[in-house]
């Protein structure tokens, strides 16, 4: 329990102990007991330390979740809508943009990858890989991306981090990327970001997060 709610309870205790004393009304008692039951509800969950949670979303398998997508270049910018679905090492990402970048949807097994344009054009390999860097601009470090959009840095990758005052990932540094985390929410029982931002070089992505689902 918080000081804050601890603090609450106390004074509801010393309040009905006074009521043994002297009766009040039937309506000011069910406040009381209104008043326990809250500070009870406003006891914060036991919380696991950083490692422990940052092992613990580095080991999660599965997850999806929608979201909206900015992105900034040198040269260009443009926005689109995000659907990401995770199953361990493979990633599955529908965009949808605007005419004039259009959209697309691309699988990702941790190793090959598969590009379908909005017509219907489908390419593999390596022109896959030239597919998607011509429609985002840059191509993006999608084996570390599964773990950076959970709020952890890849394990395999050795990483410099900063954390905020709640002991959850504010900053992080790997290879020639870095991100940065603004809001988080709770979601399956775990504190995940809502909203995040790649940087490299001149490139700016940021990505805001509507819905999660974990497992």
């Amino acid at each position: 329990m918080s000081p804050l709610s601890g603090a609450a309870c106390e004074r509801s205790g010393r309040t009905t102990v006074a009521w043994q004393a002297s009766p009040v009304p039937l309506l000011l008692l069910l406040l009381l007991l209104l008043g326990l039951a809250g500070c009870r509800s406003l006891a914060p969950l036991p919380a696991l330390s950083w490692p422990e949670r940052r092992a613990a979303l580095q080991a999660v398998e599965r997850y999806s979740f929608s979201g909206q997508l900015a992105v900034a270049t040198a040269s260009e910018g443009f926005s689109a809508t995000l659907r990401w679905q995770q199953q361990g090492a493979a990633s599955e990402l529908l965009l949808r943009a605007p005419l004039g970048v259009g959209g697309a949807r691309v699988s990702f097994d941790g190793a090959a990858l598969q590009f379908v344009g909005a017509d219907g054009t489908q390419s593999a390999g390596e022109a896959a890989h030239d597919q998607l860097a011509k429609i985002l601009g840059f191509e993006p470090p999608l084996s570390s991306l599964r773990y950076w959009l959970l709020g952890v840095p890849d394990p395999s990758v050795p990483a410099i981090e900063s954390l905020d005052s709640t002991a959850r990932l504010a900053l992080l540094q790997q290879g020639d990327w870095q991100v940065s985390y603004g809001l988080y929410g709770l979601s399956g029982g775990q504190w995940l970001p809502r909203q995040l931002s790649l940087s490299r070089g001149a490139l700016r992505m940021k990505l805001h997060i509507a819905q999660w689902r974990v497992g």
